[in-house]
Parts: C-alpha cells; sequence; structure tokens
C-alpha cells in the first residue's frame, strides 16, 4: 500500500510563531474552516495528516516550526468541496448597532475608542474602559467593545482579542491581546491569577470598621 503522504503530491505547512501552542484540531479548524469534524478526526486516525513525519492526536499541541503534513485532498487549500466550504457566519451579539456583525464603524467611533489607548506594542494593546460601555454584546445591548474591536487594529491584519472583562458599569484599564499567542498568555494568567488586579473604589464617608473581608 503506498503512503499517500509519501506521494509528491502530498503539501506540508509550517506552523508559524503566532500558532504556537495551537491544538492541531483547531490548527485544522482554521486552516480549512468547511472541513467536518468527522472527516478530521478519520484523517487523523487514519495517519493521512501527521506532525513531522509521525501520527498525531487532534489534542496535539503544536510547536512553530513544526510542519503539518496534508493529504493530496487537501493541498492548496483544499480540493474538497467540504473543505473549501466557507465556515458558517457567527451570529452577532448586541445588534447591528455593537458592529460585532461586520458593519463597519464611523470615523467619530474610530477616533474615540483609539483616543483611549494607553499603551501599546506588536503583542498587546491597554486601554481605559469607560463606565457605561460594555464589553460584550447580550440582551438589551447595542453598543459593546467587542463590536468595536476593527477600530483597534492599526497597523495589524488582526482585530485584538479580548482576554479578560469589566462589568458594564466599571471604568478601568482592560488588556487586549494583538496575536493569538498573547491572547493565550493573558487568558491563562488571568485565569490562574499569575496576573493580579486591584480595584478602587470611590466611597461616601468613611466606613466604621477599619478593616474586613468581602
Amino acid at each position: 500500500m503506498v503512503d499517500p503522504l509519501s506521494s509528491p503530491d502530498s503539501k506540508g505547512r509550517v506552523v508559524t510563531d503566532d500558532e504556537d501552542g495551537l491544538r492541531l484540531d483547531r490548527w485544522l479548524k482554521e486552516h480549512f474552516p468547511g472541513l467536518p469534524f468527522g472527516q478530521v478526526q478519520k484523517l487523523l486516525r487514519t495517519g493521512q495528516i501527521r506532525v513531522d513525519g509521525g501520527r498525531a492526536k487532534a489534542n496535539a499541541r503544536l510547536a512553530a516550526g513544526q510542519e503539518v503534513r496534508l493529504p493530496p485532498s487537501l493541498r492548496d487549500g483544499g480540493s474538497d468541496a467540504a473543505a473549501k466550504a466557507p465556515a458558517k457566519p457567527k451570529a452577532a451579539r448586541g445588534g447591528k448597532d455593537g458592529k460585532a456583525g461586520g458593519a463597519k464603524l464611523s470615523d467619530h467611533e474610530i477616533k474615540d475608542i483609539q483616543a483611549r489607548v494607553l499603551y501599546r506594542d506588536a503583542e498587546v494593546l491597554v486601554i481605559d474602559k469607560p463606565a457605561g460601555l460594555a464589553v460584550q454584546g447580550g440582551s438589551g445591548l447595542g453598543r459593546h467593545l467587542d463590536g468595536m474591536l476593527d477600530g483597534l487594529r492599526f497597523d495589524s491584519s488582526e482585530r485584538p482579542r479580548l482576554t479578560h472583562r469589566l462589568d458594564k458599569d466599571t471604568s478601568g484599564v482592560l488588556v487586549l491581546a494583538r496575536t493569538r499567542k498573547s491572547a493565550q498568555w493573558l487568558t491563562e494568567g488571568f485565569r490562574h491569577r499569575t496576573i493580579k488586579k486591584l480595584y478602587w473604589a470611590a466611597v461616601a464617608g468613611v466606613p466604621e470598621i477599619a478593616q474586613g473581608r468581602i
């Protein structure tokens, strides 16, 4: 039996730095959004998709520089109709006013959200979220930060990613990731509390008790 991956028609793709740490099944979903889950599992189970020449499971974590070897049916983006089919668009949250569905932001909205940037580098954005602005959309919410992230692309081809939340009525510093790798690091840091948060509250008067725990 001829190994399909030994054929000159088979094609490999190198894992980029931004994809470092991504699960293999997630990597395949991003590169082939129309490929059904069942077909992905079959290709992996039969060894038609390999990492650095070896078989790999769906939950394998990829490292930058590794080569994912693909069968001829997926070369050049996939010749199968399923592989080429576009992913179903997700429903926009927060309605059309939230801009989550891809509606274009006005110049005023872009200028307003960019004016709130406190710090920016290649990996992260730090912004000053005002009170009254929801981070994500929901029932009855129109305007929200998630729907304005396209205005914070700057020189990047990707919109920044949310990594933590602040309540709608809370003002404060919000850290956004500009790459997948920084998003993973920040999300893990907030989840495991290796990144510390400090909250200040403006109060009227002085509490009678000097200290306590909420």
